[in-house]
Parts: structure tokens; sequence; C-alpha cells
């Protein structure tokens, strides 16, 4: 039985090749496939696919802009409730990312035909109740049938065009601070072949369903310049886009990043996404290891799902919010700063 009473008679994650953000098309693919699609232009049009974004953005008036994205992916977890659950807070995570809020969502799913009535009713059961932790309404959508299950969102939601944050607004001297432990996409991996403590099991399951509601409401109280959440491009990949969207370098301070602990033995053993290859054959070129071991690189490279917010934090605002942060998010941590690009290398670990 799952946490929900449901008969435990299907094991999704079995279903599937890929758990999660582990199975987005890597951002290098993914550029070359947009490379030479004309964007059309428009003045309300704030953020496109043109850029790296998380949403597109529309600004409706002076006060108000849209903020529109989607988001779904294969089961990350055999729990039907906590897969769409995760799935949910997942996608909702994209507006929160822009400093804005959600308010309408639709489901998109495909199911295979021979999935149990109940396991389909407790992924839209958690889908519904996440969206619903966030103050915003499900209004419908569409669904498939498929041989591999997939679950997400279309989200909706607003901001102040003032008040809107992009990935490439980060300034020399900035602080990063970054609100979740890393590691859910090697433990995905490892949940596959039932490797994963019980203990670390439910913990990974609580991160990645805890909203990043919390995070942002505190967040645009503050003076943050650029903010990202990261998800299937890990670590590195979100902060090469931030790094090159916004031309400066970026320094990360590696022991202070957070990550659940038996990730880092399973790294060690060599029990890994393919989505962190990806990832480090996106971005390697443009980092700088230093020291640091191979296991916290994989880390660091390792897709996520549902991930935290990675803010580039004006200085004179970084540990006020961080102290704020910390009694509400306390995985919140400062990992590291912001510095002006001389060329060469983008991103310096040590």
């Amino acid at each position: 039985m799952d946490q929900n009473g449901v008969k435990d008679n299907v094991k999704l994650t079995k279903l599937s090749k890929c758990a999660g953000c582990g199975a987005k098309v890597g951002a290098g693919v993914l550029a070359k496939l947009l490379s030479d699609i004309k964007v059309h232009s428009d003045p309300n049009l704030l953020v496109g696919f043109d850029k790296s974004d998380d949403a597109s953005v529309y600004k409706i008036s002076d006060e108000l802009a849209l903020v529109q994205t989607v988001d779904f992916f294969p089961p990350i977890a055999d729990d039907p409730y906590i897969y769409g659950a995760i799935a949910a807070a997942n996608a909702l995570s994209d507006v929160y990312a822009m400093g804005g809020e959600p308010r309408l969502a639709q489901n998109i799913m495909a199911v295979p035909e021979k999935m149990p009535q109940e396991a389909v009713h407790e992924i839209l059961k958690g889908g519904y109740d996440k969206v619903y932790e966030a103050g915003a309404l499900i209004t419908g959508g569409h669904s498939i049938f498929d041989d591999e299950p997939k679950y997400g969102l279309a989200v909706t939601g607003f901001v102040h065009p003032k008040g809107l944050l992009t990935n490439s607004g980060a300034r020399p001297s900035d602080v990063l601070i970054f609100t979740k432990p890393l590691g859910m996409g090697i433990i995905s991996t490892a949940m596959k072949a039932d490797l994963v403590s019980d203990e670390t099991r439910e913990r990974a399951y609580e991160i990645m369903m805890t909203l990043n509601k919390k995070a942002r409401d505190i967040m645009v109280k503050y003076r943050v310049h650029a903010c990202t959440d990261v998800t299937g491009f890990g670590m590195l990949g979100h902060l090469l886009e931030m790094a090159q969207g916004s031309n400066v370098c970026i320094r990360i301070r590696t022991d202070s990043v957070d990550y659940i602990e038996e990730a880092l033995e399973f790294a060690r053993l060599g029990i890994l996404p393919a989505g962190m290859y990806r990832n480090r054959s996106f971005a390697q070129e443009w980092v700088d290891e230093g020291s640091v071991s191979l296991e916290i690189q994989d880390i660091l490279y390792d897709p996520q799902t549902s991930g935290g917010l990675l803010m580039a934090v004006d200085p004179d605002d970084a540990r006020l919010l961080y102290e704020e942060l910390k009694g509400q998010v306390p995985s919140a941590r400062i990992i590291g700063e912001i510095g002006a690009y001389k060329g060469g290398k983008r991103i310096f670990l040590y």
C-alpha cells in the first residue's frame, strides 16, 4: 500500500528509462535544435524562448506581466501521489524563479492504457494538492495514452514588470545563495536499483515535494539581481547559463554546498544518471574544477528534479536575505560569489 492507502500494484519508476528531470534534453543539444528557428519580436515580450530562462514573460500593463511555463517528466517515485506532487512542485518552481506568483495550472498527462485507475487518480491528486498549496488553481488539462507515464503542468502566473527576475542579471560582487540540497538525480538512479536507505529516500521525496514558495516570498523583499531554479541541467549547467547571460564569472565554495550524504557515496561508486554525463559534456569546458574531488563534481553536474532557487544577491542585502531564509528554508546556503569576467573559464570551483 502507498501512503494514501492505494494498492501498490504498479512500480512507476520501472515503466520509464529516466527519472524526473534526468529525462530532460541536454542543454547543448537543445541549443542546436533551436539555433536556426526565427524568433519574432514583440515589444511586450519581456522574456522569450531565445533566452535560457525558466519561463516566458509578457507585459500586459505597466503594473502586470504574465508568466507562462510548462514542465513534465516520467516517474521520479513509485508512489503515484508523491510522483504527482513532485512533478507539480517542479513545474511551479519556474514561476517562482522569475519572481512571480502562480495562479492557474493545467494538467499534462500520458499514461499506459493498462495503468490502474487508482494510480492515475493519485498522480492527479498529488498535483492538485501541491497546486492548491501554492495558492493556484488547476483548471483542466490534456491527457493521452503512452507506453511510459508522464505528468506535469502548464502554469500561468503574474509578476510586476519591475520585479521580474531573469538568470542574466547577475553583477560582479553579488553573493550566490542556494536553497535546497543537491543529489536528487544520483539518489533517483540508485532508487531504481533499490540501493537507497528508507531514510534517504523519504528525505529526497520531502525535498523534491517542497515548494519554492517560501524562498520566493522572502527573495522578492531584497535586491536580487538574477535567479534560476536548478533542475535538469544540474547546478553547473544552470550556473553556466547565468554566467554567460550576465557576462560574469562565478566562484563556488564547494564545501558550502549542501547535498544528500548518501549521494556522495553513490557517486564514488559510479552510480550516476545519464543526465549527469550530458551536463558535464555541456558545461565542463567552461569550468575550472581546481582540486575538487570527482564525486563532488558529479554532484554539481547531477540533474536535479524540483531543485532549489539559485539567487545572485546584492552584497549589501545578502546577509539579511540569508538570515531570513534560514528561519523558513533551513537548507539555504551561501555558496559563492560573482566576479568580473576577463575571458577564459566562467566557473571556478574551490
